[in-house]
């Protein structure tokens, strides 16, 4: 049973996997990063100074702060902004994994097309036939 565990983990496949996963946690946070301290700062600047991470509405009467932090002390909050940054998130992270699958297929096409197509079987055995009869 540990043999065939061991098989299982150290396949390339799933080395492979773990690798992406680890790399695609860090991008990530990258991305995180990109869109909350970068992209959407400016976004706010050009529609006159909004700041997304506070954007919310109030769910309960009782929430009357202005800052998100606060109001969701105060009771249950919609946090749109947040959500509004997590789909700037979610953008850029599927485009740039569109391109990544883009570039990968148009690879694996110029592959394909270089390779020399391989006779028809009925080619490659009379081939084996016509070298047979040269031998004898």
């Amino acid at each position: 049973m540990f043999k065939e565990f061991k098989e299982f983990a150290f396949k390339g496949n799933v080395l492979d996997l773990a690798i992406g996963v680890i790399i695609a946690g860090a991008f990530g946070l990258i991305v995180k990063s990109l869109v909350g301290d970068i992209i959407m700062p400016i976004v706010g600047a050009i529609f006159g100074g909004l700041d997304f991470s506070n954007m919310f509405a109030p769910l309960a009467s009782s929430v009357t702060a202005s800052t998100l932090e606060a109001a969701r002390e105060q009771g249950a909050v919609l946090a749109y902004g947040n959500f509004m940054t997590a789909v700037v998130n979610f953008l850029i992270v599927a485009f740039i994994l569109f391109m990544i699958v883009r570039a990968a297929n148009s690879m694996k096409k110029e592959e394909e097309e270089a390779a020399p197509a391989a006779p028809p079987a009925d080619v490659t055995l009379l081939t084996e036939i016509r070298d047979l009869l040269k031998k004898s």
